[in-house]
């Protein structure tokens, strides 16, 4: 369906955290207004999270599940709406110098998906996600520079 990526302003480890935190996917996640992990386990592979989405006038309640988890590097998730329909959602890290190349890759899994599939929701995916990316390096690279800052702050004015 769709697949984008964005070259991030801070290191791997720092998207990683990002991404481990469920209850802050809301912040970056298109149409997300909340979400909370369902446990401590997050982002540890069968946890979830569930979360609102909004769209337009209407809401609706839906839960992710991880199934692919591998520390700093790959998260894969099925996004389930209602009982019969999910969407594959991985999200790649790729270390490139100082910071991080971030491959976003979604797609229909089961249900209906496939028989909405055509070139229009790929170019409605393709923005979606353009969006996203750009809110997760936006709340990566805040909390990278705030870090930064801090230790820097920390170390003025110390002498040996």
């Amino acid at each position: 369906m769709a697949v984008q990526h964005r070259l991030v302003q801070c290191p791997p480890d720092r998207v990683w955290d990002v991404l481990c935190d469920g209850d802050r996917y809301a912040e970056w996640v298109v149409g997300t207004y909340d979400s909370r992990q369902e446990d401590d386990r997050w982002p540890q592979e069968g946890s979830a999270l569930r979360y609102r989405l909004k769209i337009g006038p209407w809401t609706f309640d839906g839960r992710t599940v991880v199934r692919i988890h591998e520390p700093r590097r790959r998260l894969e998730m099925e996004a389930k709406a209602g009982q019969h329909a999910s969407a594959r959602i991985a999200i790649e890290l790729v270390p490139w110098g100082g910071e991080t190349l971030v491959v976003l890759d979604e797609h229909p899994l089961r249900g209906r998906g496939w028989t909405f599939h055509h070139a229009a929701i790929d170019a409605v995916s393709q923005i979606r996600h353009r969006s996203m990316l750009a809110r997760l390096a936006r709340t990566c690279e805040e909390g990278a520079g705030g870090a930064e800052a801090e230790a820097a702050g920390a170390g003025a004015g110390t002498h040996a």
